[in-house]
């Protein structure tokens, strides 16, 4: 059972997984092509932020970007290194799935990079539901970056 805690950046544990995250992605993103947030990019009232814990141990986190009062953005979705290549990404997903229906989200959408680096974040989402779609928010097309959605119901399944 996966404890779930909203918040939660002065964790050291969460600060680090952060930080790895931010700068891995922006090594594996072409300049002008990296959407990842920092830290207090992701403490706006406009995102939502998560870690997830099994037992005492950090699995990931990720976090829900409120783009209208119906659809979603996921952002800074990582796995704790310790929990990569487990099947752990399907967990924190339906996790944040989970949390979207609670918040009366319809549609939920991710940004992420199209090369080789991002081909197990693509295929994941795409294993979760998400479809290949045009850019949604600010986006605009770019060569470096593909964009999914998927609707989701408020009934309780994915």
């Amino acid at each position: 059972m996966l404890k779930s805690i909203e918040g939660n950046f002065e964790n050291k544990e969460v600060h680090e997984l952060l930080t790895k995250h931010f700068i891995e992605l922006r090594a594996a993103s072409p300049k002008g092509s990296a959407h990842v947030l920092d830290i207090p990019g992701l403490k706006v009232p406009s995102i939502k932020f998560w870690s997830l814990w099994q037992k005492d141990m950090l699995l990931g986190c990720g976090a829900l970007k409120f783009l209208d009062k119906t659809h979603g953005e996921f952002k800074s979705i990582r796995i704790h290194d310790d929990f990569r290549r487990k099947g752990n990404g399907i967990n924190v997903i339906n996790h944040l799935i989970n949390e979207a229906k609670k918040l009366d989200i319809l549609r939920l959408s991710i940004e992420t990079g199209a090369g080789d680096f991002f081909k197990p974040a693509r295929n994941l989402f795409k294993q979760c539901g998400f479809n290949e779609c045009e850019p949604f928010a600010h986006y605009k097309e770019d060569v470096n970056s593909v964009y999914l959605t998927r609707l989701i119901n408020n009934n309780n399944s994915n």
